[in-house]
């Protein structure tokens, strides 16, 4: 297992995240796993024993009762284990029971903090942009929290680079700590994120925590071309997520690393999350499950190194087309390319030279 920096911060964070989605299952979860106490101390055992440092969770999943079982299952072990949580998501009808105000966010941290059984957080994020609520409040509530030493750092998840951009500006504006990571969406079927979210993590130096590293299941070898998805996984259960572009495209790129897997007599879902925990920017992959061996098996992608023509297949087959400004930049030639955009731009101009 592999440490890095969260972001501009001197908090290493393993190459591979817990998460805890699959834990509790109410509320529309139970779709997910809902797992109970037992299992999620056995999970815990599993990820710390393989090196990872960091849990992830938020008030959203389950409504709160995920929190209850982490916070129980963690146990003694707090001290030596990052806690991630986030708010901002509707928890009620009560129109001031969700966003990024000061009122829910003060509101949310000691409610999180009381189901976790724990004094503080190590990361706590705004899980979705707030567009109603000034971003100055939500900032000012944050380094409140900061300073109050009921969060360590925060950070955003699903926001996009403008927001996180307006967000970073309106800190430095006002002397604030920034966020020091955002949390994403992004899978080699799901490369959007690389149009502008991860130049711009690249650039200001923010580090980037990836959920659903492997489609939320679609990724994870259950689906398959010309095979039924079983009612037993995330996909088959009706859950709606992910939004797929083109299923046959992506069928042809889970073929393709089922392929890849055959040839180091691994799993599909090893080599997605070997191929995704290298890309530019990437800091951690959040990993859950809801069995142990598939746990075991997301655990050995650390291990899995493909090798440069793998590499390779995965890019070119994954490659989404070129944006403007993107693709104006590759045929007018331009120079002084910017380094953050440039292992992307990279990517780009080789597609467009391949079909020019």
């Amino acid at each position: 297992m592999r440490y890095r920096p969260l972001g501009n911060s001197g908090l290493m964070v393993s190459e591979l995240v817990l998460g805890t989605v699959p834990y509790g299952g109410r509320g529309g979860f139970e779709k997910c796993g809902g797992l109970g106490l037992d299992d999620v101390k056995r999970h815990m055992g599993l990820a710390f024993d393989a090196g990872v440092n960091m849990v992830d969770t938020a008030d959203l999943y389950s409504f709160g009762l995920t929190e209850e079982l982490v916070g129980q299952a963690l146990g003694s072990k707090r001290q030596d284990i990052l806690l991630a949580s986030k708010v901002r998501s509707p928890l009620s009808d009560d129109p001031n029971a969700s966003g990024a105000s000061r009122y829910h966010i003060i509101n949310g941290v000691e409610a999180s903090l009381k189901r976790l059984g724990t004094d503080h957080l190590d990361l706590y994020q705004i899980h979705n942009w707030d567009g109603v609520t000034p971003v100055e409040e939500t900032l000012e509530a944050l380094d409140h929290l900061v300073r109050s030493g009921k969060i360590r750092y925060f950070g955003t998840s699903n926001y996009t680079a403008w927001q996180m951009m307006k967000t970073l500006g309106a800190a430095d504006l006002n002397g604030w700590m920034r966020p020091v990571s955002q949390q994403i969406y992004y899978t080699p079927e799901s490369r959007e994120a690389e149009y502008e979210l991860m130049p711009m993590a690249l650039d200001q130096n923010v580090g980037t925590l990836v959920w659903g590293p492997m489609g939320e299941g679609l990724l994870a070898g259950s689906v398959r071309r010309g095979q039924a998805t079983s009612e037993n996984t995330r996909q088959g259960s009706g859950w709606p997520e992910p939004y797929v572009h083109d299923m046959e495209r992506a069928l042809d790129i889970i073929e393709a690393m089922a392929e890849i897997g055959a040839a180091h007599e691994c799993s599909i879902a090893r080599v997605c999350l070997s191929w995704l925990k290298d890309r530019p920017g990437v800091t951690a992959l959040i990993i859950g499950a809801r069995s142990d061996a598939h746990l075991k098996d997301d655990l050995a992608a650390v291990e899995l190194e493909l090798d440069d023509s793998e590499t390779e297949r995965l890019d070119r087959l994954t490659q989404q087309a070129p944006q403007y400004p993107y693709w104006h930049r590759v045929v007018s030639g331009m120079d002084r390319i910017d380094p953050a955009e440039r292992p992307f731009l990279d990517e780009h101009e080789r597609t467009i030279r391949e079909r020019r």
